[in-house]
């Protein structure tokens, strides 16, 4: 096993899934953006959980160090509150998706009064 500072991130981030990557959009250069956007998006939902533990201990000692911020276990309440956070930032992401999803569903009409129609017309 390598020290842990033996690993090669550029190495790491080029390690192929197994299988075909999903298409969601005729573009691949969009599935590409969008991969590329929500890594981001997971990168700063980190940066904000890390700031988050920062700032709790700041308030409850006055100080900190890095060995405090990386063995941080917040309580019931405060992971109950991040992931509130999170539920509110991932939304706030894809409200975009999300409104086009349910445009759609919308859009879409309903198959059994298509097939009603269809049956007495």
């Amino acid at each position: 096993m390598d020290a842990p500072g033996d690993f090669d991130p550029v190495l790491l981030a080029g390690a192929k899934a197994k299988g075909k990557r999903p298409a969601y959009f005729d573009d691949p250069a969009i599935d590409r953006l969008l991969s590329i956007l929500m890594a981001v998006a997971g990168e700063l939902a980190v940066t904000r959980e890390r700031l988050d533990t920062v700032e709790r201990l700041l308030e409850a000692s006055g100080h900190l160090d890095r060995a405090a911020i990386e063995s941080f276990r917040p309580d019931r309440a405060a992971g109950t509150e991040r992931g509130r956070l999170q539920r509110e930032y991932v939304a706030r992401i894809l409200r975009g998706v999300q409104q086009d999803m349910e445009a759609l569903a919308e859009a879409e009409p309903d198959i059994e009064k298509v097939s009603r129609e269809l049956r007495d017309s």
